[in-house]
């Protein structure tokens, strides 16, 4: 009793709440105002906490499966944020497998049920791409090496040829490779890409060839032979807003008349019918369009690829990886390490020099392979061994045909010096080099000699002699010899 008769009545203690809370008000009313260093943070009291951007990103953080193959059909399934780029999808494939990262791997997006294939910019978003894929469809990201994903950028020369393209505006002198990448980037000019394509008919198994003309504003073709008049030129396709494959089994799947097909493919899922097919004569032209197509579409985007490849908007871009380290050509310098100090050879003569006789050395030099323990063995079992040996090697493929090679390569890349060894299907005996050179490639048989009982192999009539094939590559690597250019990037088979 004692202690209710201390508690205030009912009402004075409402009373003495809203007394309180006034007083409150009041002196919020009467504090200064002080200006707000963060006003994009303020919100009105009538909408809601987070705006409607930052819950947008806190969705796009959301992670999601992938699923990625290589060229063994091995697959690996990785956890990833849906704001994920290809480049970072390849950094953490790169992490996860060891890999050497010399900014060649590249995910590719397949689609075997039409036959088409393309390379995923590493700019862009990897769970965009997948959310365009119909739920019945057998689609597929591979994950494998393209030497040719920006090497028009380091030897344009090989990537434009002259008869292929043309100048909207008037040019005083010769327009450099270099010069015609700046016109490509610039958003004000551009060169002209023209020639004969086949093209399919609308709704029709049959095709036409026809002159086309790439500008920025899209694809055209001419009604009328090779005229670029205005009233002669009809639209074909543009590129804002559809993506450039390239047809792995044209001949097969559409009647295409030669090997060297691409096509615009709507971003959204579309049939068939959708595809907007076109053939090149050779590889060349194929390649010049195509590439022409993606400069005009990403423009400045594909060189800040190329220059800063390890800018990602999500969480694996370059301060969360650390790249490893990768050697150029570029960065190899000629040493000489007769004197009691190694010194860099400058004179270009001098060190041409020592390559020679580097070069003689080698074709005099016997090579005596170590045993498992370590000690020399005897000639007769090396022989059989350094036949064999080569087998574990990433760039020999055993029993593969002349045009599954060839797809290999080109699949990697028609950039100089990529190659692979393989077995001979005419002579069971001899081997085969197949390499990349000036786009196109390349055969060259391995014989095999035998001279006091041993046995050797060369490609050029035994003047230069190799006990086994690791030797020979090893060599060409370093000197071009009787091939077109050195083997620089070796195909392989890679798996997850």
């Amino acid at each position: 009793l004692h202690a209710r008769a201390l508690l205030p009545p009912p009402d004075a203690t409402r009373g003495g709440v809203v007394d309180r809370r006034k007083k409150k008000d009041l002196d919020v009313l009467e504090m200064p105002s002080i200006p707000n260093p963060f006003p994009e943070l303020c919100c009105s009291p009538f909408t809601s906490v987070l705006s409607s951007g930052l819950l947008s990103k806190a969705n796009s953080r959301k992670k999601q499966v992938i699923k990625v193959y290589s060229e063994d059909e091995t697959s690996r399934a990785l956890e990833v944020p849906s704001d994920i780029t290809a480049r970072d999808v390849c950094q953490l494939l790169i992490l996860k497998n060891h890999y050497i990262d010399d900014h060649s791997w590249t995910l590719f997006e397949h689609l075997p049920h039409i036959g088409l294939e393309r390379t995923l910019e590493d700019h862009e978003l990897v769970i965009e791409v997948l959310s365009n894929w119909g739920m019945e469809e057998e689609n597929k990201l591979y994950f494998r090496k393209n030497y040719a994903k920006y090497e028009f950028f380091k030897n344009p020369m090989y990537f434009f040829p002259e008869h292929m393209i043309s100048f909207a505006t008037e040019t005083n002198g010769e327009i450099s490779p270099t010069q015609i990448l700046q016109m490509f980037l610039s958003s004000s000019t551009y060169p002209e890409i023209h020639g004969f394509l086949h093209a399919k008919e609308q709704g029709k198994k049959s095709w036409k060839k026809i002159y086309f003309l790439l500008r920025r504003s899209g694809l055209y073709f001419s009604t009328k032979g090779t005229s670029k008049e205005p009233r002669h030129l009809q639209f074909f396709s543009e590129f804002g807003t559809s993506d450039i494959y390239v047809s792995l089994a044209g001949k097969k799947k559409h009647g295409a008349p030669t090997n060297y097909g691409f096509c615009f493919k709507p971003n959204k899922a579309g049939g068939p019918r959708d595809l907007k097919m076109l053939c090149a004569e050779e590889e060349q032209s194929r390649t010049c369009w195509v590439t022409a197509i993606r400069l005009l579409k990403y423009g400045m985007q594909l060189y800040q690829n190329y220059m800063h490849p390890y800018q990602g908007r999500s969480g694996c871009s370059s301060q969360s990886i650390s790249p490893m380290r990768s050697i150029s050509e570029n960065s190899l310098v000629a040493m000489d390490f007769s004197g009691q100090k190694s010194r860099v050879i400058e004179n270009p003569t001098e060190a041409l020099s020592v390559a020679v006789e580097e070069g003689l050395a080698w074709r005099k030099k016997g090579c005596l392979r170590l045993g498992s323990h370590g000690s020399p063995t005897a000639s007769s079992q090396t022989s059989a061994t350094n036949m064999a040996i080569h087998r574990s090697q990433p760039w020999f493929h055993h029993k593969i045909s002349r045009d599954e090679a060839q797809r290999l390569i080109i699949q990697q890349g028609l950039v100089d010096g990529v190659f692979l060894v393989r077995d001979s299907q005419s002579n069971p005996k001899t081997f085969v080099l197949s390499m990349s050179h000036g786009q196109k490639i390349k055969h060259f048989q391995i014989i095999p000699v035998e001279d006091d009982g041993e046995m050797f192999h060369t490609l050029d009539d035994g003047h230069t002699r190799f006990t086994d094939l690791i030797q020979l590559v090893e060599f060409y690597q370093l000197n071009k010899g009787v091939l077109p250019c050195k083997l620089k990037h070796y195909c392989s088979r890679i798996a997850l």
